[in-house]
């Protein structure tokens, strides 16, 4: 089995820990050994595993281990990688058994976390180190760049050009042929009509940029 350990022990975290045991249920695949957390006690319990240590820790591994980030945000998760120089480190997809995956032309980069009930149809790309939270939908020709996160029942439709490290909130709607620039973020249950400009906050039906950042 995989040695595998997740990156952050709050919310999403432990999240991400009931993800690898609905796979390790569908297929044995995952040595769950613990959490690496730099802002909880080394040795705390949390929903049955240890956290390990924090990030300093983790660079010091001597074995070959596999990583999730179990990080919404963004910033922080490149803040993390970037940090993360152990060669003896690697980052697997881990994609609910539940996910609806196309045969057709579905590119995956590394690092990636699909939860339950996710559906990617067809002609996609997903770069590196996302999050495609509960429930979400993907259509044709879309292309998400690396550290991008979606929150639970974001709907994607076809040919959407979503940038690096746009976070997108809960029960957000984003129209076709459209794009979001680098950094942005979209409000929870606005509805994306328009191209979205770079370092944005935007909200609304239809979403509109409120700031700049």
């Amino acid at each position: 089995m995989e040695k595998i350990a997740i990156i952050g022990a709050g919310g999403f975290g432990r999240e991400v820990k009931t993800l690898v045991d609905s796979i390790n249920e569908s297929s044995n695949q995952y040595d769950l050994i613990g959490f690496f957390d730099d802002n909880i006690d080394k040795g705390t319990i949390v929903n049955g595993l240890k956290v390990l240590g924090g990030l300093s820790d983790l660079n010091k591994i001597d074995y070959k281990l596999s990583v999730a980030l179990g990080i919404g945000v963004p910033a922080i998760k490149q803040k993390i990688i970037a940090s993360i120089n152990n060669v003896n480190i690697s980052f697997p997809n881990l994609v609910h058994p539940s996910v609806i995956i196309s045969k057709d032309d579905i590119t995956l980069g590394k690092g990636n976390i699909i939860c339950a009930g996710n559906i990617l149809t067809c002609n996609i790309i997903i770069e590196d180190y996302i999050t495609l939270n509960l429930c979400c939908t993907v259509g044709h020709d879309t292309k998400i760049g690396a550290f991008s996160s979606f929150m639970p029942s974001v709907n994607i439709s076809g040919e959407v050009d979503v940038n690096q490290s746009v976070y997108v909130g809960t029960g957000a709607k984003i129209i076709n042929q459209l794009s979001i620039g680098e950094n942005t973020i979209v409000g929870a249950g606005a509805v994306v009509a328009k191209t979205l400009p770079a370092n944005c906050t935007a909200v609304g039906i239809p979403a509109k940029p409120i700031k700049f950042h």
